[in-house]
């Protein structure tokens, strides 16, 4: 495995693992998921050199945290733990956004628990909330940096501007924001603040929910109750269009001899050296396979093709539904 530096030298493998897709019947459900599976997939790719492991607590919620707890358990040794705090919880369900540092502490505090660490390696903040100045959320967050309880601090789909703002306050790590070949608009503003910063980036739904592995070609390949069927990129009005992106980067996948996922993923990770995909598994043999990327080298003729398939912006419907793209960038 090769390995890459979250920026302020957090040193972590250049791909790391999304655990989110491993929750049974929870509420980021991408298909079936199996618990015993998870946790050997997690053990699987520990021995295969992965030592980034990306959770949340309202993945779930909670209960992601807890498996992914339960699996590094007497493995906890060189793993770079991260997770997310961003909603308010009455039980488990979320009453909003809230970025204030007591909900921080208190979902820090709570998540140590179920992961079953003495602390947390990176801790980021999944939404911003626009009622509370981030300068008091990274405020809070250092605190706890301070007393030891995290190490490092990152961010979620957050905008330049807040990116600068939270810098000011405490040093940030990783902002983590969706991006791949067919979700490129951080290009325009957000990864060129990041590298100003020294942030490192670290790219969720880097396979496009699953979209470029090729696996997908019709609503009719998702089961009844996946969320991506909700998705406006999934919609049978902008599926057929924004084949031909998964079309150009299976041309370049049968040049090398490789699947259309690990294309992708060398994209990201051609990128530049600051950036730490965490593809989203929940079995062994996708994990295998992304775990092979880091050693695919493409060619400037392989990225010309890519990016002329799907240049930032050509993708055909926006990545949420109004509501959630309402929290984001903000």
């Amino acid at each position: 495995m090769k390995y890459r530096s979250l920026g302020l030298g957090l040193r972590v493998s250049a791909i790391g693992i999304g655990c989110a897709p491993m929750i049974r019947n929870g509420n980021f459900t991408y298909g079936y998921a199996d618990d015993d599976e998870s946790v050997r997939t997690i053990h699987e790719a520990i021995d295969r050199g992965i030592t980034l492991f990306d959770t949340a607590d309202a993945y779930g919620p909670f209960q992601n945290e807890m498996l992914l707890g339960h699996a590094i358990k007497g493995k906890r040794a060189g793993l770079v733990i991260a997770t997310k705090f961003g909603d308010r919880w009455d039980g488990s369900k979320s009453v909003g956004v809230d970025g204030s540092p007591e909900n921080a502490r208190r979902a820090c505090e709570a998540s140590l628990t179920r992961l079953g660490i003495d602390t947390i390696d990176l801790f980021y903040q999944h939404r911003v909330d626009p009622k509370v100045p981030i300068e008091e959320t990274i405020g809070g967050m250092a605190e706890l940096v301070k007393e030891g309880k995290v190490r490092f601090l990152g961010l979620c789909e957050a905008a330049a501007a807040t990116v600068r703002r939270a810098a000011k306050i405490h040093p940030i790590s990783a902002l983590q924001s969706e991006y791949s070949i067919w979700e490129r608009d951080i290009e325009r503003d957000i990864l060129p603040t990041c590298r100003e910063l020294g942030i490192a980036f670290v790219p969720y739904c880097p396979l496009g929910r699953g979209f470029l592995t090729g696996d997908i070609r019709s609503l009719d390949d998702l089961p009844p109750n996946d969320r991506r069927r909700e998705d406006p990129r999934f919609s049978a009005e902008n599926l057929p269009h924004n084949l031909r992106i998964v079309d150009a980067v299976a041309m370049v996948a049968a040049k090398h001899g490789v699947t259309i996922a690990q294309v992708a993923l060398a994209w990201l990770l051609a990128k530049g050296d600051d950036v730490v995909p965490i593809p989203g598994v929940k079995r062994r043999e996708t994990m295998r396979d992304s775990a092979e990327s880091p050693n695919l080298r493409l060619t400037k003729e392989d990225l010309l093709t890519i990016e002329e398939a799907a240049p930032v912006g050509g993708t055909h419907g926006p990545r949420y539904v109004p509501s959630k793209l309402a929290q984001l960038r903000l």
